[in-house]
């Protein structure tokens, strides 16, 4: 736990890649249009806060503790969400880019990815179960041994992974994204 608690604070415009947020809990905090990328958030919590028009490209969050966090119109590239803390793990992402970020061996139980762009995003081993992805192109992202029950797919797009290697019980997909779900079988669908 840090020493400096600051709660309901909102920080506009601010360009933490030169110099660094303090680390501290924040509690119900608003950021918007800041600029975190690679900027350093080790050992710091963020409970009940929102990330509105920031960009956490390639962000150390080495510790960092993440309590229902909402993420809202974010570029958030190369991010190694399996850095963080995981107790209590919780968040969601309207709108954002999540390019080459990893969730690898997260349990993200629940958890709402809302037309997102998340191209050769990392799935492996984690627990995804119940998760939606809501609008989601999901091109080139990695899924192995993933737990995906009752996952809903239904809008999401450019989804390829094996079935046979990942937990799909009673998940939710489109007849548009199955083809997806075959390719490795290499089979013409007319």
């Amino acid at each position: 736990m840090n020493s400096i608690l600051i709660f309901d604070q909102t920080y506009q415009g601010q360009n933490y890649s030169k110099t660094r947020l303090p680390k501290a809990d924040y509690e119900n905090c608003i950021f918007e249009n800041c600029i975190f990328s690679k900027a350093d958030l080790t050992n710091c919590t963020f409970s009940e806060c929102e990330f509105t028009d920031c960009d956490l490209s390639n962000v150390d969050i080495k510790h960092t503790t993440f309590k229902e966090v909402e993420f809202k119109d974010c570029k958030i590239l190369g991010v190694n969400f399996n850095d963080c803390t995981t107790f209590l793990l919780s968040f969601s992402f309207e709108n954002c880019m999540l390019d080459l970020s990893s969730f690898y061996k997260l349990k993200l139980k629940n958890t709402l990815f809302n037309h997102c762009k998340m191209h050769q995003v990392d799935f492996t081993e984690a627990d995804m179960s119940a998760s939606i992805f809501e609008e989601c192109d999901l091109e080139g992202s990695i899924f192995g041994t993933t737990n995906l029950e009752k996952a809903d797919f239904t809008t999401a797009y450019n989804i390829s992974f094996d079935p046979e290697k990942n937990k799909i019980q009673k998940a939710k997909f489109s007849k548009d994204n199955l083809l997806g779900l075959l390719s490795k079988y290499q089979i013409e669908i007319k």
